[in-house]
């Protein structure tokens, strides 16, 4: 008997299957460092302190952990510049470029959409709190 997310011994890809790979695929992608530095080196190839400006609120460390994440699962490319000190460059590779379109429209529909979503979040919280809080001010 085969699993749910294999037929006929070969697997079929299932984002909603616990146990998919294409679900481990999207936990990596879907996170806000890992879109907003794969969008990032999509605009060009940067190094670590390019990206730290770049990308407003990453911490380093989080920064390193995931290039490290995305150079582990072949997003991203390290690139020793051969220099002293040591300088390294990072860019997408062939998968990560693949991936990049569609991240940048992911970013851009934020860019346009974030006033009705705050406009929705507004309305939603002051419903929630009803006329007692909204006098208080």
């Amino acid at each position: 008997m085969t699993s749910p997310h294999e037929q006929n011994g070969q697997c079929v890809p299932d984002v909603f299957d616990a146990e998919c790979s294409a679900r481990h695929a999207l936990e990596l992608i879907s996170g806000k460092w890992s879109v907003l530095i794969l969008t990032a080196l999509a605009e060009a190839p940067r190094r670590n302190g390019a990206l730290l400006r770049r990308i407003g609120g990453i911490s380093q460390k989080m920064l390193t952990q995931t290039l490290k994440d995305l150079e582990r699962n072949g997003l991203v490319e390290r690139h020793d510049l051969r220099t002293v000190p040591l300088h390294v460059e990072y860019r997408l590779s062939a998968l990560g470029s693949s991936l990049s379109a569609t991240l940048i429209a992911l970013d851009r529909w934020a860019e346009r959409n974030f006033p009705e979503l705050d406009a929705a979040r507004a309305r939603h919280d002051a419903a929630r709190l009803g006329p007692v809080a909204q006098t208080d001010s």
